[in-house]
């Protein structure tokens, strides 16, 4: 005698179809000690909504013909969430998030705000899951569902892809060290500014400005790269090193 799910909620609530034979006029299913709410019956199955419980309990099903053999019924505690990593990513979606915590061995989804993810299970305390995408830039709330319930408790930031505007100055030495501002928006998660391919010390003035040191380079006009949390954005041929004096 079947039982599907053979887990759920120790706050119940569960609809749990048990199947068989000889099941028809089922007079009542317990779990354990508690009796469930039966909301289907045929000859070859007993539909019921688990009641509250803990740990694993018997499930048995009474007719006018006896009780039935005993099936285990699992209560799962509800999840507790306690890490998301990272915690912002593009609009468009599609970055992988870890998400840390207990209970999140049964975890079938995991919500960003109004769209949700399948996500994959590494063990009791780790998951990971791809990022949907989200309806606009912002904040949403991250939700984790498993059998035992649903937690709540995280938030994702979704972060537009960023511009870049005209760089100042657009020129300087070969020797590097010129200080350049980089305007544009969505550059508050900056993580990365190369010229020609190297990276470059910067500091982050504003959502829409950031200051950035050229390294050394090669005489020539470069592409300047900035990538963002909402993804990367090219100035090409932003910034022209210049070749210094030679006698």
């Amino acid at each position: 005698m079947p039982i599907s799910p053979n887990q759920g909620s120790t706050g119940g609530g569960t609809t749990v179809v048990i199947t068989g034979t000889n099941l028809g006029g089922a007079t009542a299913v317990h779990f354990g000690s508690k009796l469930a709410t039966i909301t289907g019956n045929t000859a070859t199955s007993v539909t019921t909504i688990s009641p509250s419980g803990a740990g694993v309990v018997d499930v048995t099903v009474t007719t006018v013909g006896g009780t039935s053999n005993p099936l285990s019924f699992f209560y799962v505690g509800p999840p507790f969430k306690t890490g998301l990593s990272p915690v912002s990513g593009a609009t468009a979606g599609g970055n992988t998030v870890t998400v840390t915590g207990t209970g999140l061995s049964t975890a079938t989804s995991v919500s960003f705000g109004a769209n949700s993810a399948i996500p994959t299970v590494v063990n009791d305390g780790v998951l990971t899951v791809v990022v949907p995408a989200g309806a606009a830039a912002g904040s949403v709330g991250v939700s984790v569902t498993t059998a035992g319930g649903t937690s709540n408790g995280l938030s994702y930031a979704y972060v537009d892809v960023p511009t870049l505007g005209t760089p100042t100055p657009a020129s300087g030495p070969a020797s590097g060290g010129t200080s350049v501002t980089l305007p544009g928006t969505g550059l508050a998660t900056t993580a990365f500014v190369t010229f020609g391919g190297v990276v470059a010390p910067f500091a982050v003035i504003s959502d829409t400005e950031v200051v950035a040191v050229t390294p050394p380079g090669v005489a020539g006009a470069v592409d300047i790269v900035v990538t963002t949390s909402g993804g990367s954005v090219t100035s090409v041929g932003g910034f022209t090193y210049i070749a210094g004096p030679g006698i």
